[in-house]
């Protein structure tokens, strides 16, 4: 829980004691939601690619850091299948130094986002050459973003990393 409190009842004497501040949210009344639904859809999607354009922007970075390059197929694993979960192979290039730069939350994260990118619910194979996956989608995706109106952080890094969070 972060540490956070939360009060049960409302106490002014308790916030008089320790200056406490409360904020009183109102509640959203059901035809509101109804009328912004399409508001909310449009922020979603633009949150996504925002997400996607930061994370696609740190792996190729990171695969030209290392010098990463050759084509990779990427499989989208399946939980009820033989493949349980997403799996970068090596095609053209080592697959040790696939291994020892991206971690298996790091494929299954390249998978979800790439899945996203191609409308899917689940990425089948994919085959890309390393050297190509930043050109491939980060113009599109900052295209998306400027189209609205979108100020793109060049600086910021680990976007939306929940581990990141403080409460």
């Amino acid at each position: 829980m972060c540490g956070c409190v939360e009060a049960s009842s409302h106490d002014s004497s308790v916030e008089e004691t320790f200056n406490v501040i409360t904020t009183h949210h109102p509640t959203m009344k059901f035809l509101q939601l109804l009328h912004r639904r399409d508001a909310l859809i449009r922020q979603a999607r633009l949150a996504n690619v925002a997400f996607a354009y930061q994370r696609l922007r740190d792996f190729a970075t990171r695969i030209s850091q290392a010098g990463l390059r050759g084509t990779v197929t990427l499989r989208g694993g399946d939980p009820a299948g033989e493949l349980p979960w997403p799996e970068l192979v090596a095609e053209e290039c080592s697959q040790a130094a696939i291994e020892e730069h991206f971690l298996d939350e790091d494929v299954i994260e390249l998978a979800d986002i790439l899945a996203f990118l191609h409308d899917t619910n689940r990425l089948g194979s994919l085959s890309f050459r390393l050297q190509d996956l930043g050109p491939r989608y980060l113009s599109r995706l900052r295209h998306e973003l400027e189209i609205a109106r979108i100020a793109i952080d060049e600086g910021a890094s680990q976007a939306g990393d929940p581990s990141r969070d403080v409460c």
